[in-house]
């Protein structure tokens, strides 16, 4: 079977500490159940991703080297 997550054009997703999550939080003024969800049957999940997680996901950008979003795994 093949890996998407390896795939060229997937973006890195990585699993967020509790400690950068508090920052980010804090930096957006926000709380972890207003980011936006990722499903955790998504493919490009690292495997070891639970529901609850917080997922930094870093794409290429045009205008800025790179762009950094956040995703909350829902079930």
């Amino acid at each position: 079977m093949v890996d998407v997550s390896e795939h060229e054009l997937v973006p890195d997703h990585s699993v967020l500490a509790e400690e950068e999550l508090e920052d980010v939080l804090q930096e957006y003024n926000i709380d972890r159940t207003d980011l936006p969800k990722i499903k955790r049957a998504d493919p490009a999940l690292p495997d070891e991703a639970d529901v609850g997680d917080v997922i930094e996901i870093v794409r290429d950008s045009r205008t800025t080297d790179q762009a950094v979003v956040y995703r909350l795994v829902v079930e």
